[in-house]
């Protein structure tokens, strides 16, 4: 049997972190049996449903590599099938018209609650055994069995049962006749021979309601695996107060597409103490049969570490594109700044996004209209204005602008004046990137060219002694 799984995202939002790793393990056991992952687009819910929201989930999925050889295949075209199938449902007593209003169910649920009754239809309508009248309004029920079990195999949960009388008669068609979820997902994962079923645990209590429809039908049932959710810290269901949970978010900030899938793969999975997993290595040691069963806890900073790890390891020119595209998005251009590359391979090991590395590297590239106050405060006193002073002429009579020969000059700078190295190198950082925090000084103002250096050191002299 070729394993074909599915991953069904509905397009009434972004594709969450959650939503993404579903995606992820779907994606990775079709590749690890030589199997296939169909994209499905839930889109039934034609009030929430958008396009833009369809454009927003394809972009997130092959930015991530979660490429597909089946579909998208979009519900909203099928309905000729599901009609079809609701037919045939009706023909062999499978399902039902039901003409209960909405004020009687509401009823219903305020007295079952009012006696301590779990909410559900009372089959009412179930053995009326007629079709609507012409302009009558009636939904389609699924005739659930009332006897018996519904028990399965869980490869993440293990065996499961649920007893068929807990279970009502659920809406499978609405009254102006489109279909409802679990008639939907069934249909689609019979036509489309979907072999292994792997989604969230918030989905395992709709599993023997569709159980039920697959045996309805006649249909070879598929093998579950339902992960455990995300949560945040707080031990709560990961949401938007956690912090960033669309992954085109994390795009957004700099974090890097297989960091994002490596630690993806790790939250509810891993292998022995192995932290770091190329998506080769992840194909060839991942299996649904080792998914933890405990909820798996979101880490920003954990997440941060393992896109530090991949930016380190990164090619330098893929690094500087990703950091050219930046800048210029922010209306920065490279210009006469440094070559890119080589400020890729300085910055590679002092960020954890991309974005941070283009935070610390702007004022290699445009002018710096300020200096940090912290950095001021904690490094300029009233004798920083002549240090620098005295360390520009020396640096402006330099031939080779080399690291080698500026990191000389300044140490030579500090021996003649009799002065800690800090006292001139910490000054010296914010005269010429406004902040303290940047790499070697010796580097830094390599980067930052000759030019720049004494025309940056002119203007913060004269700051410094107007501040002093």
């Amino acid at each position: 049997m070729q394993v074909i799984t599915r991953f069904p995202p509905s397009p009434t939002g972004y594709l969450h972190i959650g939503g993404a790793r579903t995606a992820l393990f779907n994606w990775l056991y079709a590749h690890k049996t030589g199997g296939d992952m169909v994209l499905r687009i839930e889109d039934t819910d034609r009030a929430r449903s958008t396009q833009q929201a369809v454009g927003v989930i394809l972009d997130a999925m092959k930015w991530l590599g979660l490429t597909w050889k089946k579909g998208p295949f979009y519900q909203t075209g099928r309905f000729d099938r599901y009609e079809e199938i609701l037919q045939e449902l009706l023909a062999k007593n499978h399902a039902y018209y039901c003409f209960c209003s909405q004020d009687r169910l509401n009823a219903l649920r305020t007295r079952q609650r009012e006696q301590g009754q779990k909410p559900r239809y009372d089959g009412c309508c179930r053995n009326l055994g007629r079709k609507p009248d012409t302009g009558e309004n009636a939904v389609i029920r699924f005739r659930n069995p009332r006897d018996g079990t519904v028990e399965f195999d869980d490869v993440v949960r293990g065996h499961v049962v649920f007893r068929n009388d807990e279970l009502d008669d659920l809406i499978i068609a609405r009254t102006d006749g489109t279909p409802t979820y679990n008639l939907t997902v069934v249909v689609d994962d019979i036509d489309m021979h979907v072999s292994h079923v792997v989604r969230g645990e918030d989905h395992l209590n709709n599993t023997p309601r569709q159980i039920n429809i697959f045996r309805a039908l006649d249909a070879r049932l598929p093998v579950f695996a339902h992960v455990p959710l995300i949560l945040g810290q707080d031990g709560q269901r990961l949401s938007k107060r956690h912090g960033a949970v669309s992954v085109l978010e994390f795009r957004k900030m700099g974090i890097l597409p297989e960091a994002l899938l490596n630690y993806l793969v790790r939250l509810g999975w891993s292998h022995g103490d192995q932290e770091i997993f190329n998506v080769d290595e992840m194909i060839e040691l991942f299996d649904i049969r080792d998914i933890n069963k405990s909820p798996a806890t979101f880490d920003m900073e954990k997440m941060l570490w393992v896109n530090q790890q991949y930016i380190m390891r990164s090619d330098l020119s893929m690094l500087g594109r990703e950091m050219a595209r930046r800048l210029n998005r922010r209306g920065i251009g490279l210009g006469a700044g440094p070559d890119i590359k080589a400020v890729a391979a300085v910055m590679k090991e002092r960020a954890q996004t991309l974005e941070e590395m283009v935070d610390k590297i702007a004022y290699l590239y445009r002018d710096i209209d300020g200096y940090d106050p912290d950095s001021v405060k904690k490094f300029i006193n009233a004798e920083s204005a002549g240090f620098l002073e005295r360390v520009g002429l020396k640096l402006e009579s330099l031939e080779r602008w080399t690291r080698d020969e500026i990191n000389r000059t300044i140490r030579n700078a500090v021996k003649e004046m009799g002065i800690g190295f800090a006292q001139l190198a910490q000054p010296l950082r914010i005269a010429v990137s406004g902040t303290a925090n940047t790499p070697s000084i010796d580097v830094t103002v390599e980067l930052v060219g000759k030019p720049r250096t004494l025309e940056r050191i002119d203007k913060a002299v004269k700051f410094f002694r107007q501040r002093s």
